[in-house]
């Protein structure tokens, strides 16, 4: 199948600013929105989610060339309701004011921490779950009474425009949709945004928060970077193998905490293998002429994928297709399951993010061997440990840093609303879903207050003796 996309929507720069003013002046209006009209908004919201669903699933295929209804239920719309009800359900305790102590030398005055909205919340919204990574940061901003403005992919028209009806309304009022190219992107950053959130690319990442600075925006990055995999010593090989396809081939692997590479033991390489082709030929027979493989997004990025192979090749790697036939269609750019062995770090394929049904497999001697290979490299968006050692669980999770660790499972990490999601370092900056979400888009305010009876200040006035003596004895000793 091939895509046919009709030409994103530009936005000048002079209508982006109107679009700020318009939901700055309305914030002014009503800088704190009560918490009940909040949860009317994300009531409204999932309703129409909810009327949308169809034409949302039919959007996304179109704009993928095709996809399967799965990937967009289960990727995209299952975790953008989710986040919807878990919001609407926790919404009245994230928002109580946080009482706090205030220790001996300020009684009998009181503190505590009121969590106020920003104003105006920029979200970047990336090509590959045009759902759920669109709509949950607009979900968290407006639960913590924000306004927002949410640019969308130029490769996702036809999801663009259902997200544009979701929206409309009252709705526009609290979120404004934008369109555009790369250039809009730039001019949409660099506003003065009370936050700005972006989920996309480490290199255009750093183009956002450079453009952030000027403004003096907070910024969170949702970035990626290449997720390994460590297979322990004695792993049910066969339980590690589901997994992981599971986690390779969901969306065509084009998830920014896909598995990305894989360590396993030299015994158990051959026997990996063996196993994730069986279950390819078993569940992929069709290859890519199946209805239950999602196409590459765009003929450039499945020509990206095809040059990673070549130069692996070129340099000494060994390819292996699971099946014979249908594992390629430059037409309809799909792409069935590549596994790559005796690869190396000159190879662009382990050196960028694949973003796409491409596996490099390497063999280890020692655990601390595996270990010392991925502390060498940016730290992980997701780290994944297949094996049922609860003792090398427990040490590699405390030998590396990652944003976050999943055992003996992938990419259903992401989907817990209840933990918060987010990088570090290279991988990202900052955090959302759930609590941690409320709190990334909220102002949380020092509250202090004194009531009249407050002897202290007098004895402050007057530098008293006793008062001095007694902080000493408390704090300096």
């Amino acid at each position: 199948m091939t895509i046919h996309t009709q030409p994103a929507k530009i936005q000048p720069a002079a209508s982006l600013v109107n679009h700020f003013e318009v939901l700055k002046n309305l914030f002014y209006q009503s800088p704190y929105l009560p918490i009940s009209e909040r949860l009317a908004l994300l009531k409204q919201l999932r309703e129409r989610m909810v009327a949308l669903e169809g034409e949302l699933i039919e959007a996304a295929s179109k704009d993928f060339g095709y996809r399967t209804a799965f990937d967009t239920l289960v990727g995209d719309i299952v975790p953008t309701m989710q986040a919807l009800a878990h919001a609407i359900k926790k919404l009245p305790r994230w928002s109580k004011p946080s009482r706090r102590s205030v220790g001996l030398s300020l009684w009998p005055s009181k503190a505590s921490v009121h969590y106020q909205p920003k104003g105006v919340v920029g979200v970047i919204a990336p090509w590959n779950y045009p759902i759920q990574l669109a709509i949950v940061p607009v979900i968290t901003a407006i639960a913590a009474g924000n306004r927002a403005m949410l640019k969308l992919s130029e490769f996702t028209p036809h999801t663009n425009a259902i997200l544009e009806k979701l929206f409309a309304g009252e709705l526009s009022q609290h979120c404004q949709v934008i369109q555009g190219d790369s250039t809009v992107a730039a001019e949409f950053s660099a506003l003065p945004f009370a936050h700005l959130f972006f989920t996309g690319s480490i290199g255009v990442g750093k183009l956002v928060m450079a453009a952030a600075s000027h403004n003096l925006t907070p910024v969170t990055l949702e970035l990626g970077g290449k997720s390994p995999v460590i297979i322990t010593e004695h792993a049910d090989i066969k339980k590690a193998a589901q997994a992981l396809l599971f986690g390779k081939m969901s969306n065509a692997g084009q998830i920014c905490v896909a598995p990305d590479y894989v360590l396993v033991p030299k015994s158990l390489e051959q026997p990996l293998i063996q196993q994730l082709c069986e279950l390819y030929q078993t569940h992929f027979k069709q290859g890519v002429e199946g209805d239950n493989l999602t196409s590459i997004i765009s003929d450039a990025h499945y020509k990206r994928l095809n040059g990673y192979l070549q130069q692996a090749q070129a340099l000494g790697a060994r390819i292996i297709k699971p099946l014979e036939q249908y594992q390629e269609d430059a037409q309809k750019h799909r792409m069935g399951l590549h596994l790559v062995v005796q690869v190396n770090d000159d190879m662009q394929l382990m050196q960028e993010e694949l973003f796409g049904p491409i596996l490099p497999i390497m063999s280890y001697d020692t655990l601390d061997e595996a270990l010392d290979y991925i502390r060498q490299h940016h730290h992980p968006l997701a780290l994944y440990i297949l094996g049922q050692d609860k003792q090398a669980q427990d040490y590699i999770m405390a030998q590396t840093l990652s944003g976050t660790v999943a055992v003996n499972d992938t990419l259903v990490q992401v989907t817990a609303d209840d933990v918060p999601f987010g990088g570090v370092g290279y991988s990202g900056m900052g955090h959302y879903h759930g609590k941690e979400g409320f709190l990334t888009f909220s102002h949380a305010k020092n509250t202090f207050v004194s009531s009249g009876f407050n002897p202290r200040v007098g004895l402050l006035l007057k530098q008293n003796h006793f008062l001095m003596k007694a902080l000493k004895w408390l704090y300096i000793k």
